[in-house]
């Protein structure tokens, strides 16, 4: 199970910090990913982090403004959002999958998401 919250209203070039909890699995085995879907778009791709190796990836579209980041005593995966930008604004869902980090969708377990608003 995963669990994303954190998400709310903030004003372009604020910050927000998203935390997904997971359950039910061991966390250390599998890779986590953010991703994100705005009104009318398809969902797209923001960042994973491998449970291993610690091997991040992120979208060309969040590089040097996002943060993955794992707390393995929690099971947490946090996603630290800087300089954020209205076009940032999306339901921001997490997931897991096993063998390697990817940004593309074919992830196996979603969590429910947490909605972000940046305002310009």
């Amino acid at each position: 199970q995963l669990q994303a919250s954190g998400g709310g209203s903030v004003q372009a070039g604020g910050s927000l910090r998203l935390s997904c909890v997971a359950s039910g699995f061991n966390f250390e085995q599998y890779i986590i990913g953010w991703f994100r879907q705005a009104p009318g778009k398809e969902r797209e791709g923001v960042s994973c982090m491998d449970g291993y190796d610690g091997r991040t990836v992120y979208a060309d579209s969040v590089k040097g403004r996002f943060t993955i980041s794992r707390d393995y005593a929690r099971n947490t995966v946090y996603l630290q959002m800087n300089n954020l930008k209205p076009e940032d604004t999306a339901v921001y869902s997490c997931a897991a999958r096993l063998n390697y980090c990817s940004v593309s969708p074919d992830y196996d377990y979603w969590g429910q998401g947490t909605l972000v608003t940046v305002s310009s």
